[in-house]
This record gives structure tokens, sequence and C-alpha cells, in this order.
């Protein structure tokens, strides 16, 4: 491997051209903030050194118990690394990262930003990453595998779903990965009912649009970690498990009054499709929104 210095990569779209095929699957057209994805196959391949100075990247391998060797080096390390489907590769920011792999194999490329991982639970502090070489994680394959799901079934208007996934990823990395230990705060009071309200009635406002789980956090003036837990303590439901009941039961009041037809009512409550909106209703009510329709 040569000695040149790293070439640093700014945006997400400047680190694709370096690979010898183009990306199977990226998120450069959903509506993710702060974070990116990437899943792509590639053959055996020596890659450039790169640094990140923008964001934390995490390398999920996905080609199942087959071994590939790659020759890796890691913020000045080197190593022989030995990678099967599940393992993970963490390169912080900053830090430079350059492989020789030897045989094709498809992967799974996350980016995400400092600050998101230090808001998940308001660390006020600047949170610093470890590097690690390919090391198993089932928590953050399943996350990864989740995205990818999302993107290839759903990418409009999945942004609540993303940062949910993300915000999960964020304090594993937190908890795990990082130069101090952290300790994450449990509560059991739940929302209080003024806050609930609050809220409900900013996600029946805005159903047409695509939610945040950030967005959401900022409400109350807590952080997206916290918010999700006290969300399901009170409601029994993640937030964006409750945001897709809150669109289906306003899709039956429109469905009911037979005014729209079926799609107009599935843009309305923010599906992203009229399937989307038959695959939930029918999930949740146990009928298809025609049969409703019809009623």
């Amino acid at each position: 491997m040569s000695e040149q210095k790293p070439l640093v990569i700014t945006t997400e779209a400047e680190i694709f051209p370096l690979y010898p095929r183009l990306p199977i699957l990226t998120s450069l057209s959903a509506n993710w903030h702060g974070f990116s994805f990437g899943y792509m196959c590639q053959p055996a391949y020596e890659f450039p050194e790169v640094c990140t100075p923008r964001w934390h990247s995490i390398a999920i391998f996905t080609h199942g118990e087959r071994v590939i060797y790659a020759n890796r080096k890691m913020d000045g390390r080197s190593h022989r690394d030995a990678v099967v489907g599940g393992d993970i590769l963490i390169t912080p920011v900053n830090v430079g990262h350059q492989a020789a792999w030897e045989a094709e194999g498809d992967f799974l490329i996350l980016g995400i930003e400092p600050q998101i991982v230090a808001r998940a639970v308001d660390e006020s502090e600047d949170v610093e990453l470890i590097p690690h070489f390919a090391t198993p994680d089932p928590l953050v394959y399943q996350i990864g595998l989740a995205l990818k799901n999302i993107l290839e079934n759903n990418a409009t208007r999945s942004r609540l779903y993303a940062e949910t996934m993300m915000n999960a990823l964020s304090v594993h990395l937190l908890e795990h990965y990082s130069t101090r230990k952290l300790v994450v705060k449990e509560y059991n009071r739940g929302l209080s009912p003024q806050q609930l309200q609050q809220i409900t009635d900013y996600i029946y406002a805005h159903l047409d649009q695509d939610l945040g789980l950030t967005e959401l956090a900022e409400l109350l003036h807590i952080s997206p970690h916290y918010f999700s837990q006290l969300f399901k303590q009170t409601t029994g439901m993640t937030p964006h498990k409750y945001v897709i009941y809150c669109r289906v039961e306003r899709a039956k009041e429109l469905l009911l009054k037979g005014q729209l037809r079926i799609a107009e009512i599935a843009d309305l409550v923010g599906f992203a499709s009229q399937s989307h909106l038959n695959f939930h209703c029918k999930r949740l009510l146990g009928v298809t929104p025609k049969t409703l329709q019809a009623r």
C-alpha cells in the first residue's frame, strides 16, 4: 500500500466513484439529514486511503459466511482482516482508511455526522469514536439491513424510520465504541398529558409531511433517544408506529366520507403510495381501503 496522503472526502457523492462499480442502492434521493447510506457489491480491489472530516463511516459486510481477506490500514495501523457477513468496520471522522480485499463481496456503507451521534442523548461534549477493524456486531448488522429494506421498498417519506434506526445506532456506538463510557439514563415516568397532546396535535397537523424523530423530540426540548423512550412508555408504540397509526385513522375518516379517491387520500395522510396505505390499512384495521370506502 502507498504512503500517499489520504484523499479528503467531503460529500457522500464523492466516495462512490472511487469504487470500480457504482452502488446498487443509495440514500442520495431520500430526505435523510445528517447521515447517508450506500449498498454495493464490489470485485477484488485496492481502495485508496481516504478520510472524511464530516462524518464517521461504518461498513457493514453482508456477503454471508464466506471469508474475504483484506489488508487494511487505519489510523496508521495495519491489519489483515478475515471478514465474514455480520462484521462491521468503524472509521471515525478524520481517520485515514485504506484497504485491499481479495474477492468480490457486498457491503453497506453508513456515514453519520458526529453531531447526530452526540445529540442522540444530549451529549454536550465532543464524542470520539474508536477505530475498529472487522468486528462482529449483530445489532449494527440488523440496523443496516433495516435501512436497506426501507430504501428498497419505501424510500419516499422514510425519514422518521431512518432517524429512529440511526438514533439506535448512535446510542450503541456511544455505549460500545467511544473513548469514554456512556451511561444511558433510564426514565419510567413517560410523557405528561400536556406533552403527549402537544406531540399528537403536531403529528396530525403534519401528517402529509416527511416527519423526523429529531423534529418531534425538539418540540419537547429533549434528545431523540429519551423522547423515543418516554413516548413508547406512554403510548406503547414507537413514534414511527404511532405516526402510521395516526395516518391510518385519518385515512379511515376520509375513506368513510367517500369524497376522495384512495390515491388522493394516501397522499393527504402521508403514505408513499396507495399500495402503502392498503398494506397498513389491512394490517391495522383488517380491511382494505376499498372495502372501507364502499361502506
